[in-house]
């Protein structure tokens, strides 16, 4: 499958590749497998995927759960080395192009106070409820490259 096929099927179409990388092939080894289920299972376990309900969580614990996919993911490529190039290449445009977007903004809010105006908290909720859904489907992908099912949406709320 094409690279950017791939992100497409699985609803991340806002990913830029060059063009030499949009139209690349793409298999994972098992190396890769093993790389996506690791990453998999944090994200499955994380508010990135999990919801933030008004009522209770902390907006600053959240920003930093997100941005700890930085770490995360940095630490899984570097653990298991050049076998996993395939695997960063989905990795890396994720983190570049829909994490950091949002990690950058609210990092630089938080420092501002944000996070002690309720009008600023709830246009947090919203943008990581909408960073949610994009890190959803990126979840589905990992699975998928994983080769396994995806839970995913094991504890969706009926009428969601």
């Amino acid at each position: 499958m094409k690279l950017k096929k791939m992100f497409k099927n699985f609803g991340l179409e806002k990913i830029q590749l060059g063009p030499k990388w949009a139209s690349a092939e793409i298999s994972f080894q098992t190396s890769d497998r093993d790389a996506a289920w690791e990453l998999y299972i944090e994200m499955l376990t994380r508010i990135v995927t999990q919801p933030l309900p008004i009522e209770v969580g902390d907006e600053k614990t959240a920003l930093d759960s997100v941005y700890s996919l930085f770490s995360t993911s940095r630490e899984i490529l570097r653990r298991r080395g050049r076998r996993t190039i395939q695997f960063s290449k989905v990795a890396v445009p994720v983190l570049n192009q829909v994490v950091r977007p949002f990690t950058v903004k609210w990092h630089k809010e938080s420092l501002a106070g944000a996070f002690d105006d309720e009008t600023k908290r709830e246009k947090f909720r919203e943008e990581l409820v909408a960073l949610q859904d994009e890190l959803r489907n990126y979840n589905r992908m990992l699975a998928k490259i994983a080769g396994v099912e995806d839970l995913t949406d094991l504890e969706q709320a009926e009428g969601e």
